[in-house]
This record gives structure tokens, sequence and C-alpha cells, in this order.
């Protein structure tokens, strides 16, 4: 039976993901798009680090790249979505927070495999181990409203 038909791994997720090793990835992601902002070091040479460097065979590694190359490529149109939902420029928000919000703005727009419920609870959760004290409440006004418009459909049917 493919994913599509409803099959779940030993986990519950569907078509066999490990939910913990997605959720490590999005941390390491956060970490390694930190990164990727203040030093402005090409992409691909942040995702070469991050392999050699940092804890990485726990983590879904392909779901890793996938973020990364996928944030560094659509960031305009990311952030451009952004916008209308932020109260000052994406330049201004801080950099944790400006990297939850491109990786989770990334996941709603382009993985619609991953339900919207499940990247705004990971976006919280990642600001809440990195973030500012308050900068979950943050990440969720904005996500929240950013799904409403990228993932309508969906967002509407869980709001019944």
């Amino acid at each position: 039976m493919s994913a599509a038909r409803g099959t779940r791994d030993k986990h519950g997720a569907p078509g066999g993901v490990d939910l913990a090793a997605r959720g490590r990835a999005r941390r390491r992601a956060l970490q390694a798009l930190y990164a990727w902002q203040v030093s402005g070091t090409p992409i691909d040479g942040v995702i070469e680090q991050f392999r050699h460097e940092q804890d990485m065979e726990v983590a879904d590694l392909d779901y890793f790249e996938d973020l990364l190359k996928g944030v560094a490529r659509h960031v305009e149109e990311l952030d451009a979505g952004l916008t209308p939902f932020l109260d000052r420029s994406v330049a201004q928000v801080d950099p944790i927070e400006r990297g939850v919000l491109r990786l989770a703005a990334y996941e709603l727009r382009f993985r619609a495999d991953v339900p919207y419920r499940v990247v705004l609870n990971e976006a919280i959760e990642v600001t809440k181990r990195f973030g500012a004290d308050h900068g979950h409440s943050y990440v969720n006004g904005v996500l929240d409203r950013l799904a409403a418009q990228w993932r309508a459909p969906e967002y509407g049917i869980a709001r019944g």
C-alpha cells in the first residue's frame, strides 16, 4: 500500500517518515540557516560544513538538505510571502526567528506532504528552544496567517 493510501510506519508517520529524524533535521537546518544568514557562505558550503561538524547521523539528511537548498533557492519568494504579516522588514526580524519563518514558509509553500499544523508546531517548538523568550508567539502569529493564505483549503478544513 502506498503512502497516499494510508500506510504508516512504526512511529505513525505516513509513508515511512521518521518524525523524530525530521524534527532533528529541522533543528539542524535552523542552525545551518542561521550560519548562512550571518556568514554569507554559499548554502552548499554550509551544508558540507554541517555534514562534517554536527551530529547528523540522527537527522533526516535528505530533509535537512532539501530545507536548506529550498530556502536558499526561494528566499525572495518566501520573504515576499512573509512580509505582509510582519510588523517590520524581514531584515529587522531576529536572525533565529527569521530563519524559523523562512524554513516554515518553505515547508508551507513547497512541502504539501507536511500538514500545515505540523509545520506550525515544529516552528513554535524550535523557536522556544533557540529563539527569544516570546519569539514563539510572534512566529506563531505570522505563520498562522501565512498558512491561511498559502494552505487555504487545508487551513479551512482544519478550522472547521
